[in-house]
């Protein structure tokens, strides 16, 4: 299997990892703040406390008004006549029941038998059938894990009858001192209850015993914990609505993009597209942007490559059909000089293929290697003199003589010396096979702006307006005919600007011209960024 077919087959689900990874993470801070919020005000035990202590100065309160008006000071007891209405209206107001019982601890009063609302007494059954008897589990678990009713086992509450000594906190009252107890009823019910003594001047006259009704407190945690779960039924259907936009605005292109670069990849419905996303203006747009960008960039690769291997199988058909004709003939040659002929024919297509082999594999090469190549910066004018100093060291062809002028000052490029002096190198051949017997190539460089100006002249017939852009055309070749044919390959200026697109700068062609506005020679320029804008 290809590596084409291998990755084909991965096939992406319909919901997006992406997706599902946006609805994981705020699920899962959704959760935490639910139970941060549940710990935060899980208010069982600080409820309790507070239920306790509002208890208990309700209870000295109305001890205290016992105490004031109710008590017989000859007898040392409670005048249940007086404290009997005074309780019905201390208790009324409140859920709270009230007991009061003598300094013996037995029963006096119990408010259940004073007010109205306390005649009849409701008491759930507990359940006869299975569904019934699941549902209760279910509520009991609920209420333990919300914090309703603990798991841990409290003391459990039963009604002691007229004896009120079998209540702690009763026992803890007559004694002088203030007693609490948290109770469960045999409905898993909470009850709380207080005992404070009846006392006047350290006297103890009874003891008033205040408890709450089964199942109030629990009632009041219920509706804390039924609120806190409606406000995070709100927030998961806000969180789930929130995934679904985020994951249909960004995991939804993600996909189609991913989807338009397999497509690319594979190829197989001809040059796909990257779909745009213009109107978002945010970082998925510039993605859209960046691989519409690269994709094109793949494209115009692919044609350059495909263009290259046409040039390159013109380029070598034409020596070779040279060579075939020459081979051909040499057998069929009857005389020495015809032979001789021939074979330099031979020797010359040998050679001109292996000059082009030569230039294309240079060539073929320049942009892998352009792409690996860490640019570093590099003295042009210290450059540009070597470069011209080797020339004149060397026998220029015809007299020819290469002028170089005054250089800039901070003339630092960013680049590869080698590369850059194979632009130049290029363009002074170039120039070297134009110019006539005698004459001069100059050289010359300027500053503008971020920008340094090498402009490369020679003294030739110039360049044809059409073919000014022309000449950088691969293979693309038109010299005099004293310069001999099949010497040249034509690469030479395509790779030079080949070469200079690579370090973002580029070259140009122009004519020179004199007063009269005739020709006089061409211009190469090349504009490369200094190192300081770069």
């Amino acid at each position: 299997m290809n590596m084409f077919g291998r990755t084909s087959a991965l096939r992406r689900p319909r919901f997006s990892t992406l997706s599902w990874q946006i609805i994981y993470f705020n699920a899962a801070a959704l959760a935490i703040l639910i139970v941060g919020t549940l710990l935060v005000q899980n208010s069982r035990v600080g409820l309790v406390d507070e239920r306790l202590a509002g208890i208990r100065q309700e209870a000295l309160i109305v001890a205290g008004t016992l105490a004031e008006y109710s008590t017989d000071e000859k007898n040392r007891s409670i005048d249940d006549s007086t404290a009997e209405p005074l309780l019905r209206q201390l208790i009324a107001p409140t859920p709270l029941r009230a007991r009061v019982y003598d300094p013996a601890g037995q029963l006096a009063i119990d408010t259940r038998d004073l007010l109205a609302r306390d005649i009849v007494e409701t008491r759930e059954l507990p359940p006869l059938d299975a569904w019934s008897r699941f549902k209760g589990w279910v509520a009991r678990m609920y209420d333990g894990m919300m914090g309703v009713r603990p798991f841990s086992r409290l003391a459990p509450y039963f009604e002691a009858g007229n004896d009120g000594r079998v209540y702690s906190e009763v026992n803890k009252a007559l004694n002088g001192d203030t007693g609490e107890a948290e109770r469960v009823d045999d409905q898993n019910k909470l009850v709380l209850s207080v005992a404070v003594p009846v006392q006047r001047f350290r006297t103890i006259y009874g003891v008033l015993m205040l408890s709450t009704e089964g199942g109030d407190i629990d009632n009041i945690l219920r509706e804390e914990r039924a609120s806190l779960i409606g406000i995070a039924l709100v927030a998961l259907a806000v969180m789930i609505v929130s995934s679904l936009y985020l994951s249909g605005t960004i995991a939804e292109p993600v996909r189609q993009l991913a989807a338009a670069a397999d497509r690319v990849r594979s190829m197989r419905a001809g040059r796909e597209s990257i779909p745009q996303f213009e109107s978002r203006g945010d970082e998925i747009a510039d993605l859209a942007l960046s691989l519409s960008t690269m994709t094109q960039a793949l494209y115009d690769r692919i044609d350059a490559i495909e263009s290259f291997a046409a040039d390159v199988a013109h380029e070598l058909k034409n020596p070779l059909t040279s060579l075939k004709s020459a081979v051909e003939m040499l057998a069929r040659a009857r005389d020495d000089d015809a032979r001789m002929r021939l074979t330099a024919i031979v020797k010359n297509d040998v050679r001109r293929i292996d000059r082009l082999i030569t230039d294309i594999s240079d060539a073929s090469r320049l942009d892998a290697e352009l792409s690996r190549e860490a640019n570093e910066p590099v003295d042009l004018a210290l450059l540009l003199e070597t470069i011209v100093e080797v020339y004149r060291l060397t026998a220029l062809p015809r007299d020819i003589q290469i002028a170089l002028g005054d250089m800039p000052a901070d003339l630092i490029v960013l680049g590869r010396d080698e590369r850059l002096g194979q632009i130049f190198r290029n363009l002074i051949d170039n120039a070297l096979s134009f110019t006539p017997d005698s004459g001069t190539v100059s050289i010359s460089a300027e500053i503008d702006g971020n920008m340094v100006r090498v402009a490369v002249e020679d003294q030739g017939p110039g360049i044809p307006p059409d073919n000014l852009e022309t000449i950088f055309d691969r293979f693309y070749t038109e010299r005099p005919p004293e310069h001999g044919f099949g010497k040249n390959s034509g690469l030479g200026l395509s790779i030079a600007r080949q070469i200079a697109d690579g370090i973002n700068g580029r070259i140009r062609a122009e004519n020179r011209t004199g007063v009269s506005g005739d020709i006089t020679g061409a211009r190469f320029v090349v504009e490369l960024p200094l190192a300081r804008s770069a």
